[in-house]
């Protein structure tokens, strides 16, 4: 029985999905304060785990690692983005035993983007390089995310060679992944289908960007290479700066969105909170996730 099969039967006595959440590392201390809240806040929809990006070349390092720390102490998973671009193995295998030393088991491992005005440089070229070296390195002590992409990588050649680069990330040692956020569940449904005819069957967990500002969105849709549908940007455009009107729809439109998922035996779902806490909450209360 195909895994797509298995969670379809699954769903049919469980309708609740795991649950994870993404952080940034605040830069201020107001910001830290307020991300605390939030995280309390959030804490009530029991995440499987809450995550915490780290910024291009390792730049938010230290709030990365602190931040994650304090999520550790308050007695939740926690794990930590790591990329690997610009790096060298020494720094790597120091910032490892460092997170190991933390308590922390999970980690996203990504190739991540250099600051800009860096040359490329570092002894790593691929995420795969980068999972592969710390499977070597610490064993099965980390359980290692990877990304993927439903809509293809903005800076893949093609969709196959995207698809090609997920699998090679999988059977580096990866166990699970996280989606870039989307909006056209075939399009995830369809990646998981094409992942699994050529051997590839962890769990891929979609990622959601609820919508609450549509600048924000478009601005980050541009640069991430996310798609955003015809008739959502046109509605969004629509509502010019009612920001009441773009939230409640943009609440109506990521439920929706969740629901297709869950119904189709997506194995989680993970939310980019943005260190807020009313969308994602919001959403998952009219899922009956709480």
């Amino acid at each position: 029985m195909r895994p797509r099969e298995i969670e379809e039967k699954l769903f049919m006595t469980h309708t609740k999905l795991p649950v994870s959440v993404e952080f940034f590392p605040p830069k201020t201390p107001e910001g830290a304060q307020k991300l605390r809240a939030t995280r309390q806040t959030l804490y009530a929809l029991k995440p499987e785990f809450c995550s915490v990006t780290f910024g291009a070349g390792g730049s938010t390092q230290q709030g990365t690692f602190a931040t994650v720390s304090e999520i550790l102490a308050e007695g939740f998973a926690a794990a930590s983005h790591f990329s690997c671009i610009g790096a060298t193995k020494a720094t790597v295998r120091t910032q490892l035993q460092t997170l190991q030393a933390m308590g922390v088991k999970r980690l996203v491992a990504l190739r991540g983007d250099l600051p800009s005005g860096y040359g490329a440089g570092g002894e790593f070229h691929y995420a795969s390089d980068l999972v592969a070296f710390i499977r070597a390195e610490t064993g099965d002590a980390f359980h290692i995310e990877v990304a993927a992409y439903p809509e293809v990588h903005p800076q893949a050649r093609s969709a196959d060679d995207d698809l090609k680069a997920y699998v090679t990330k999988v059977k580096a040692g990866a166990n699970s992944a996280i989606t870039q956020y989307f909006f056209n569940s075939d399009a995830y449904f369809r990646f998981v289908d094409d992942a699994y005819k050529l051997g590839i069957d962890v769990p891929v967990v979609p990622g959601i960007m609820p919508i609450t500002s549509s600048t924000q969105l478009m601005r980050f849709s541009d640069a991430c290479g996310a798609e955003i549908p015809r008739w959502i940007r046109l509605r969004l455009q629509g509502f010019g700066d009612d920001t009441a009107s773009i939230k409640s729809f943009g609440l109506d439109v990521t439920t929706d969105l969740c629901d297709q998922l869950r119904n189709g035996g997506a194995p989680g779902i993970h939310f980019y909170s943005m260190n807020q806490a009313g969308p994602t909450v919001e959403i998952c209360e009219r899922l009956q996730l709480v």
